[in-house]
């Protein structure tokens, strides 16, 4: 007998089925046996591992999952017909725990479909549960579209599955249509109306589509069902599924009020979650619950004040706890000096406070320009604020044009504190740039070599360039950085010319040509 008030509450996990039918989201044989066992060693209570009539591919594969199970049940979905079971049965039997999964659309919409009267209907489940159960002792069953299906009808077809031998009552609320309270009231409706209900498991499988699909699978288990049907990062048809992450997690979270245990091992979840967004092509959201990258993210400054004083001001769960030790800290435009501060020690960077207020300042200035500031970001600050070289030449104003019809540039540049201005052309952007550095501050140094790198990813990434000068065998290099590659391309030839001028002033003409690094950032 099942007592509706255990503590227990079964995970089923039909990413190999449901979450297979997302369209584009087909995986390889190698693929599913691979999340299979992934899934079974996290501990996952039943798989559904396919559809074994769909093909002979499915078939296979939920064949050799089976043979390969050590801790889970291994279950194949069948139509509510004999030539379904039976190859249902012929792909799970090899399973030290095998269960038949089989089902029918009871709602009028989907008895319309077959053309059944609902006596038709009941008389044809009555005979393929009873078929199910004489093959195999574990028999799942579901009546589609249960949540859109008459109450009195809905309570008839599941006592007769529970007589033919149906050990799991399955209530899918099919296209997403249920509410929370619904929910609930349904499953409590059945273990209240329905003769021998209180013997089997009932389970409840919820789609997305209104997005309430973790609350209506958590408000059945409050009204007495006991396993819930789901699939790593929500994956499935439509909008998708109860996400095994999400309603895991909330049991684990909100014991206090749901007070059921599940036997998951909760810190591979982060992995499995990413190995099925890769496997299946369906990234995850950035901020989707639990698994979404921004799901344990802080930005804010008062956030992550919060946070580094004690994590749990802004932080229900552990990232340890899903298996995620990355640092919870992101530095953007609102981050404040704690955050920054956190950071630079991360990486062994302990400044006194002016220079923290300084590097403060620099880093804001860079936040504003780019979405992310990233630890080389950081470390390209740090560098830049070091160098100690007097700056006789100053970039103060650029404005760049170009195009097929030509590159131009306009800049104003102080030198020596005094300001000047010119306006060049080239045969490029960062040609005109270097054509009106060489106009305002003449020279003779040659550009040896000439340099650029994305610090970090993305399109605003922001870009290292590096930039070699000889004049007379004295060879300097300058490095600068920015989000714009034309203004740090002028920035780094002005800082190169800085050096040489530094050079010229610590040695005679010609003197020697050892190298002289501007700040290496690599």
């Amino acid at each position: 007998m099942t007592d509706t008030k255990q503590d227990k509450v079964l995970i089923f996990d039909t990413t190999l089925r449901d979450g297979e039918q997302s369209p584009g989201a087909t995986m390889t044989h190698e693929e599913k046996l691979e999340i299979a066992a992934a899934l079974d060693e996290m501990g996952v209570d039943i798989i559904e591992a396919g559809f074994p009539i769909a093909s002979e591919g499915d078939f296979n594969a939920v064949s050799e999952i089976a043979k390969n199970s050590k801790n889970s049940v291994i279950c194949g979905l069948s139509r509510a017909n004999f030539k379904d079971i039976d190859r249902n049965w012929e792909a799970v039997k090899h399973a030290a725990q095998p269960r038949i999964h089989t089902f029918i659309g009871t709602s009028p919409l989907h008895r319309a479909i077959p053309n059944l009267t609902m006596d038709e209907m009941a008389d044809r489940i009555h005979e393929t549960v009873t078929h199910a159960r004489n093959l195999c002792d574990n028999v799942q069953w579901s009546p589609m579209d249960a949540t859109r299906t008459e109450h009195d009808y809905l309570c008839r077809v599941v006592e007769i599955a529970i007589k033919a031998g149906a050990t799991t009552i399955n209530i899918p609320d099919t296209v997403g249509y249920t509410a929370p309270r619904e929910s609930a009231d349904l499953i409590r409706m059945l273990l209240e109306r329905v003769p021998g209900a209180d013997e089997v498991v009932f389970s409840t499988h919820c789609h997305n589509d209104l997005g309430m699909a973790t609350a209506n699978s958590l408000a059945a288990v409050e009204a007495g069902a006991r396993q819930i049907e789901c699939t790593i990062n929500g994956l499935g048809e439509r909008a998708g599924n109860t996400a095994l992450e999400e309603v895991v997690m909330a049991l684990r979270v909100r014991n206090d009020i749901m007070p059921y245990a599940t036997g998951i091992d909760t810190t591979k979840i982060m992995k499995l979650s990413r190995r099925v967004a890769t496997v299946s092509g369906f990234p995850v959201q950035y901020n989707k619950a639990i698994v979404g990258k921004n799901a344990f993210l802080h930005e804010s400054g008062i956030h992550q004040d919060g946070v580094l004083k004690n994590v749990e001001t802004f932080e229900i769960m552990k990232p340890a706890d899903i298996g995620l030790n990355e640092d919870n800290i992101v530095l953007g435009k609102h981050s404040g000096r704690a955050a920054l501060k956190s950071k630079l020690s991360a990486l062994g960077i302990d400044l006194g406070q002016n220079q923290l207020n300084d590097i403060f300042v620099r880093f804001k200035d860079l936040a504003d320009r780019k979405k992310e500031v990233y630890e080389d970001d950081l470390w390209t600050l740090i560098r830049d604020a070091e160098d100690e070289t007097p700056d006789r030449l100053e970039l103060k104003d650029l404005k760049v044009i170009c195009g097929t019809g030509g590159q131009s540039a306009e800049m104003v540049m102080i030198v020596d504190g005094e300001e000047k201005r010119a306006e060049t052309t080239g045969d490029g952007p960062v040609d005109a740039c270097f054509n009106a550095v060489k106009e305002l501050f003449p020279h003779k140094a040659k550009l040896e070599l000439y340099q650029v790198h994305a610090v970090t990813q993305g399109t605003d990434a922001q870009a290292t360039v590096s930039v070699r000068l000889n004049e007379d065998g004295r060879i300097v290099t300058g490095q600068s950085a920015d989000t714009d590659t034309v203004v740090a391309s002028v920035k780094a030839y002005i800082h190169a010319l800085n050096r040489l001028l530094v050079r010229r002033g610590k040695v005679g003409e010609g003197a020697d040509n050892r190298e002289i690094s501007y700040k290496d950032v690599s």
